[in-house]
């Protein structure tokens, strides 16, 4: 069974001002653009059918919801993008982020570095202070599936949830 969880996907232009911003990476282990989502909760190994099921009925009239990534942050080994909007968190609650024992925290995984090593991700947090995206509606969640390969976790879309865009 595949690892799953559920996320929202940047658009474009705002995965293209994340790279402007970034400029050359360097000292971290970047993930790669095509990688970066929203997590909204985490299911770890499950049957991608019956979570499709239940993930349908939370969702289910759901109104779409703004989103907007703003300045980098850091927890011991991870750097970054903090995420602003207002109906976020009862969205990952309706797709089972309060099933988790840790409180949610929208963010945007940008690069992780060594745990004993804080200071390593200091010159992006400076450097990404000011940053702010354009806000977008997110209309859709992504059930997603991540396999691992060689080169890091493969994720793909196994299923979309449309929300509902009145």
């Amino acid at each position: 069974m595949p690892v799953l969880f559920s996320a929202l996907r940047p658009p474009d232009d705002v995965v293209q001002a994340i790279t402007e911003a970034l400029g050359e990476t360097d000292g971290l282990r970047w993930e790669p653009p095509e990688r970066w989502h929203v997590t909204l909760a985490y299911y770890g190994q499950d049957d991608v059918g019956t979570r499709a099921a239940w993930l349908g009925a939370r969702l289910a009239g759901r109104p779409a919801v703004d989103v907007r990534l703003e300045k980098a942050a850091t927890v011991p080994g991870v750097l970054w993008l903090t995420v602003a909007g207002p109906e976020l968190t009862p969205l990952a609650r309706a797709a089972g982020a309060d099933a988790e024992p840790r409180p949610y925290r929208a963010h945007l995984t940008l690069a992780r570095f060594p745990r004993e090593e804080p200071g390593r991700a200091a010159r992006w947090t400076e450097k990404l202070a000011g940053f702010t995206s354009r806000r977008w509606r997110a209309t859709e969640v992504a059930l997603m599936t991540s396999e691992r390969e060689p080169g890091g976790p493969r994720y793909r879309v196994a299923r979309a949830f449309e929300l509902d865009r009145a």
